[in-house]
Order: C-alpha cells, then sequence, then structure tokens
C-alpha cells in the first residue's frame, strides 16, 4: 500500500470574552486549547486511530513543541512541506484526556495568524486539522491508519471532517456549525477591507 496525506479536522469556537482572557502572558498572542485528534473510534473520514500510533507520532512531535517548530498553516495545501508565508499558529502544549489528544494552540501575529484571530473575534467556527503522510487498510466498516503514519502539523481550515467534535478556548463545543467556503471569504475580504488592506484578485 502507499502511503497519501491524510488529513483529520476538529472545530474550534471562541466566544468573544475568552479573546480578552486567554493570550500569552510573555506576548499578549491569542491562545486556544481544545481536542486536536480522537483516537480508538471511527472518526468522519470513516478513518480509525489506534492511539499508539497517535502516542508515537506525538512523542516525535513534542521536539518540535520544545523547539517552538510545531508550527501549522491557514488552510490545508496539498503539500508535505509546511510554506512559512501561510503559518497562522504554533503548537505549545498537548496531553490525552482518555482517548482525547488536547492540545494548546498560540495565534502567531503573522499575516495569515491575523486572519485567522478576526475570523474567530467575529465569531467563524474554524476547524483544526491535523496534515500526515500513512496508508490506509480497510477492517469492517473502517478505513484504519496503517504503522507507517507519519504526523506533518494541524493547521487551521474552514470545513471541519468531523463536526461532532469542537475545539476551544477553554471548554470543548458540543453543537455543529458550517459555513459556506464562500461566506469565510466574503467575511475576511470585508474584515481585511475595513482595515484598509482590501485584497485584489
Amino acid at each position: 500500500m502507499s502511503k497519501k496525506l491524510l488529513i483529520e479536522t476538529h472545530t474550534i469556537k471562541v466566544s468573544p470574552s475568552q479573546l480578552t482572557e486567554n493570550v500569552n502572558k510573555e506576548n499578549g498572542n491569542l491562545m486556544v486549547e481544545g481536542i486536536l485528534a480522537t483516537a480508538e473510534v471511527k472518526n468522519g473520514n470513516g478513518r480509525y486511530y489506534k492511539k499508539e500510533l497517535w502516542d508515537r507520532e506525538m512523542e516525535k512531535y513534542d521536539q518540535l513543541v520544545k523547539e517552538r517548530r510545531s508550527m501549522g498553516e491557514l488552510d490545508h495545501p496539498e503539500s508535505t512541506v509546511i510554506n512559512l508565508k501561510n503559518v497562522s499558529h504554533i503548537v505549545t502544549g498537548y496531553n490525552w484526556d482518555g482517548d482525547q489528544l488536547m492540545g494548546k494552540i498560540e495565534i502567531l501575529p503573522t499575516p495569515s495568524g491575523n486572519i485567522l484571530k478576526e475570523l474567530i473575534k467575529n465569531g467563524i467556527t474554524v476547524g483544526v486539522s491535523s496534515r500526515g503522510m500513512g496508508s490506509l487498510e480497510q477492517n469492517g466498516s473502517v478505513m484504519e491508519v496503517q504503522d507507517d503514519f507519519e504526523l506533518l502539523c494541524w493547521d487551521f481550515v474552514s470545513t471541519p471532517s468531523n463536526p461532532g467534535s469542537f475545539m476551544s478556548v477553554l471548554q470543548e463545543g458540543k453543537n455543529s456549525v458550517t459555513y459556506n467556503y464562500t461566506k469565510v471569504n466574503q467575511i475576511v475580504t470585508e474584515i481585511l477591507c475595513s482595515k484598509g488592506n482590501c485584497p485584489v484578485f
């Protein structure tokens, strides 16, 4: 079986009051936390990840966290390379809560990070999505992710693959919110234009 790009998503919902309460004390950047991944269940993409697989990959990923190189992008590229000009955030910590991998994420003051922060400030629900490489094997009604899986990063995206699992600044949400991609683009354009940085398409 050949390896392919595997993408899994959870969503984040932040209330306006949480935006002022949850900042990095050293630099003032917005901090969010919630579910990064769920193990031992069939996810929204019909895939199944063993907890041991996530444990192994997080042990490797931990070095990136310690070195502040655990970056992710705004939107998923169809690539295994993190494009620095699209970096919006950095994972700063993680822990297990049962079979849920919880994470802390710092939104960076980059162009993509500023767009992400403005989307969150305006009540837009965005997804947190793992990006990795691996192969799949059919096992009954699920596609089981194989031991060759390699975690690359977590990105923020507009359309979650697992809408029943929400990520928030301090609490886990339970409701699913879906946004049309065109609407998100319209909101981003309105935000940028209101700041005097209207994009030219």
